[in-house]
């Protein structure tokens, strides 16, 4: 398993909730968005929503499987784009 924490760069609305849907879902491992006391599986668009994720906050990314290392990253560039929306 591997955790990390990154910035959510700008306001993250459903369009960029999609993006990390379809990136997620690309991998075998499960891996999840942690903030706050909230987790949400990052295959779920309703589950990232109810993140209610703003630029600013810090947002943990935990995947565990046999893509992990692969999943992190794409994840990060995602998340931290100053695009994303």
């Amino acid at each position: 398993m591997i955790e990390r924490a990154i910035q959510v760069d700008s306001a993250f609305e459903a369009s960029a909730a999609a993006k990390v849907v379809q990136a997620a879902s690309r991998f075998k491992s499960h891996v999840s968005l942690v903030h706050e006391e909230k987790t949400a599986n990052a295959k779920s668009i309703m589950g990232i929503i109810s993140l209610d994720l703003h630029g600013g906050y810090t947002v943990k990314i935990v995947a565990d499987g046999e893509d992990e290392q692969q999943a992190i990253p794409e994840l990060e560039n995602i998340l931290g784009d100053k695009n994303n929306g």
